[in-house]
C-alpha cells in the first residue's frame, strides 16, 4: 500500500502513510460517521460467539471496535497505517486487553481471523490495489472465516472515497468465497442511504487464490487476451487483472505451477509472471 499512487486526477498525491496521517493531523475526516455505522451494528448483534478473532482493517477511529467490547467480545485487533490516529486510539484502550491495536500496513500483517470487518478501507484504496485486498482477505481469513461490512455502490467525482457496482464486486471476489451476502443496505445513515451494500462473504476453503505481479501489458485488448487464456486452464475458476495491468488474481481448485502461467504468456517475449508473497 505505501508504494501505491492515486489512480484519479483528484488527488495528486499518493495515498501512501504521510497522506493518511496528513488528514488526522488537520482533523480532515469528513468520511468519519461519529458511530457505529447502523448496518453494522446490526450485524454485531447477531454474532453469538464473542470469543471469535475479529479484525477490523483501516480502523480509524474504529467505533465498531468500540462496540464490539461494549458487547463483551473478547478477541480484538485493529490496525491502521496513521501514526497520529493510532496513538489516539492506544490511548482510548489502553486498559483494556480484549484489544489489540496495531500500527502498520494492512497488505504485510500476518494472522488468522474469523471475522474481519470492512468499514470505508476498500473504498479508501485506490481501485488498482482491488485484486490485492481480495487476496490478502482470503489469506488472513480461518477456514470457516467470513468477511463482512459495508461496499459502496456508486461512483465519486472526487476521490477518496472510491466507489464500485455490485457488478464488479460479483466479478471481483467470484469463487475465493461464497456470497452469503450482497444487497442493498436498507438501514444506512441518512447521507448514504441507497448507496451501499451490506455484504458477507465466507471464504472457500475449496480454492487456492493467488495474486501475481505481471509484466509486458500495455493495453486493454492485451489483457483481455491474457485474462482468457489464463480462464482457459481447467482448474482456474476466477481471474482478474488491475486496471493498470501490473497484477493478477487467480482463483483455482489447485495450485497452478508458475512455469505452466509463464508458458502460456511466452508468445510475447515482453510478458512476464511472477508469484506474489506478501
Amino acid at each position: 500500500m505505501n508504494n501505491e499512487s492515486c489512480c484519479t486526477v483528484s488527488c495528486d498525491k499518493p495515498l501512501d502513510q504521510d497522506y493518511w496521517d496528513a488528514q488526522y493531523k488537520a482533523n480532515a475526516t469528513g468520511w468519519d460517521l461519529g458511530l457505529v455505522s447502523p448496518p453494522i451494528k446490526t450485524y454485531i448483534d447477531t454474532l453469538k460467539d464473542k470469543d471469535i478473532a475479529i479484525l477490523i482493517p483501516g480502523c480509524g477511529n474504529t467505533y465498531e471496535a468500540a462496540y464490539l467490547l461494549e458487547q463483551g467480545f473478547t478477541n480484538i485487533t485493529v490496525i491502521d497505517i496513521a501514526p497520529t490516529l493510532v496513538k489516539i486510539i492506544e490511548q482510548k484502550f489502553i486498559s483494556n486487553t480484549r484489544i489489540q491495536v496495531l500500527l502498520g500496513d494492512f497488505f504485510n500483517h500476518k494472522g488468522e481471523y474469523d471475522l474481519i470487518i470492512e468499514q470505508t478501507f476498500f473504498c479508501a484504496l485506490p481501485p488498482v490495489m482491488r485484486q490485492k485486498y481480495v487476496w490478502k482477505m482470503h489469506e488472513l481469513l480461518a477456514n470457516d472465516g467470513k468477511v463482512s461490512g459495508l461496499l459502496f455502490n456508486r461512483k465519486f467525482e472526487v476521490s477518496p472515497p472510491f466507489g464500485g457496482s455490485q457488478e464488479e464486486y460479483n466479478s471481483l471476489f467470484k469463487n475465493a468465497f461464497e456470497f452469503i451476502k450482497l444487497e442493498k443496505s436498507d438501514n444506512s445513515i441518512a447521507p448514504r442511504s441507497n448507496s451501499e451494500l451490506f455484504f458477507e462473504f465466507k471464504k472457500n476453503r475449496a480454492t487456492h487464490v493467488n495474486l501475481y505481479r505481471f509484466e509486458g501489458i500495455t493495453c486493454s485488448g492485451c489483457m483481455d487476451t491474457v485474462t482468457k487464456k489464463f480462464t482457459a486452464i481447467k482448474d482456474v475458476l476466477n481471474v482478474s487483472m488491475n486496471s493498470i495491468f501490473t497484477e493478477v488474481l487467480i482463483v483455482s481448485t489447485i495450485e497452478i505451477p508458475l512455469e505452466e502461467l509463464q508458458k502460456i504468456v511466452s508468445y510475447d517475449d515482453k510478458y512476464k509472471i511472477n508469484k506474489i508473497t506478501q
